[in-house]
This record gives C-alpha cells, structure tokens and sequence, in this order.
C-alpha cells in the first residue's frame, strides 16, 4: 500500500474500532458475570456463617443443658 486510499483507512479503522467495541463490550458482560457471581458467593458463605454460628449456639446451649440435667441426676434432683 504505497499510496494510502482514504476510503480502505477509513474502512480499517472502522473495523478495528468495531472489533475493540465488541471486545470491550464481551469483557464487560464477563466482568460483570464474575462479579454477580462472586456477590452470590459472598451471600452464600454470610449465610453459612451464620448457620455455623446458630449450630454452634445449639450445641452451645445442649452442653450446658446436658452439664445441668447431669448435675441435677447426682443430686437426686432429677
């Protein structure tokens, strides 16, 4: 291409601009897919914390009760 033709730059560069555009706009839809996914995830391990928690304030709260029922079977309170 010795001598430029203004039309085939113009058209390059309106294919390059387009395929940078769809490239764009494809990470774009990605990152926001990952981040949708990793808010889901975050949602999901708040919530597992919290069951944890709860079972631990279960087995928590059974320890104790079973610690008193025992203390009260030796002391013939039962």
């Amino acid at each position: 291409m010795s001598e430029t033709d203004p039309k085939s730059v113009q058209d390059l560069t309106n294919v390059v601009q387009t395929l940078l555009q769809q490239m764009q706009d494809k990470f774009q839809t990605m990152s926001d897919q990952i981040i949708g996914r990793i808010d889901e995830m975050s949602t999901r391990i708040d919530d597992l914390e919290k069951n944890i928690a709860d079972l631990m304030t279960q087995a928590g709260v059974e320890e104790i009760e079973g610690a008193e029922n025992k203390s009260k079977e030796d002391h013939g309170t039962l």
